[in-house]
């Protein structure tokens, strides 16, 4: 579904990525880990447009999608939850929501009602600004608004990030409902093992911008963990 092929990336006169080969199939759950500084969100850049690639090749549904926009990405199908969540602190979490209705893919102009069903306190919060929310609520209104373009990939940056842990288990609970029940694609940068293991079926390991390995997500071994996670 998206691949990568021999892909470099440089960011001024650094590379960041270098003869980076990925294959994330249709329907997976797919953790991204490793250390900070690893190059884990540039990665994530590269397959949603913001950074352009330097070598290599970029394929999403088997398209070629290397020079494509960050514009044409939602109309790729890919919803997308960046760190630190961006949402517009002055508009309510309706209007942040109502921002996702204007992509091309999004043939309704109305908010989808199982995104509600999903995070009821965006429903009960439809008015408030989303400035005024709590960390975890604005994590909701992040994934939620990504929601609303009915994705085939959704993916996630560090969505635990600076969130209380009942929320972290309703995230969890929603990637696996979303994933199981309707075939969403999910893929995944999160530091915490705990929750990488209960999302992932598939790992990826990134040092220096390579992939140092990858498989089921079974075979995380504590050597492996020890190598590329343990500060």
């Amino acid at each position: 579904m998206i691949e990568l092929k021999s892909v470099d990336q440089r960011y001024g006169g650094t590379q960041i990525l270098w003869d980076l080969n990925l294959n994330i199939k249709k329907g997976s759950r797919t953790c991204i880990m490793g250390r900070n500084g690893v190059g884990k969100t540039t990665l994530l850049k590269v397959i949603m447009g913001m950074l352009p690639i330097s070598g290599g090749s970029l394929t999403i549904n088997n398209k070629d999608a290397a020079k494509a926009s960050v514009e044409a990405r939602p109309e790729m199908g890919i919803g997308y939850v960046p760190q630190g969540r961006h949402i517009f602190p002055q508009l309510t979490v309706e209007e942040n929501l109502k921002v996702s209705l204007n992509c091309k893919r999004q043939t309704s102009k109305t908010i989808p009602e199982h995104v509600y069903e999903l995070f009821p306190v965006l429903k009960e919060m439809l008015h408030r600004r989303g400035g005024d929310l709590s960390g975890g609520q604005q994590q909701q209104l992040a994934i939620g608004r990504a929601l609303v373009l009915n994705p085939e990939v959704l993916i996630l940056d560090e969505p635990n990030e600076g969130i209380q842990p009942n929320i972290v288990q309703l995230i969890r609970d929603v990637l696996l409902k979303l994933n199981k029940e309707q075939g969403m694609t999910i893929i995944l940068v999160e530091q915490k093992l705990p929750f990488a293991r209960a999302i992932g079926e598939e790992f990826i390991l990134m040092e220096k911008g390579h992939v140092m390995s990858s498989g089921p997500m079974a075979q995380l071994t504590d050597e492996l963990v020890g190598q590329y996670l343990a500060v």
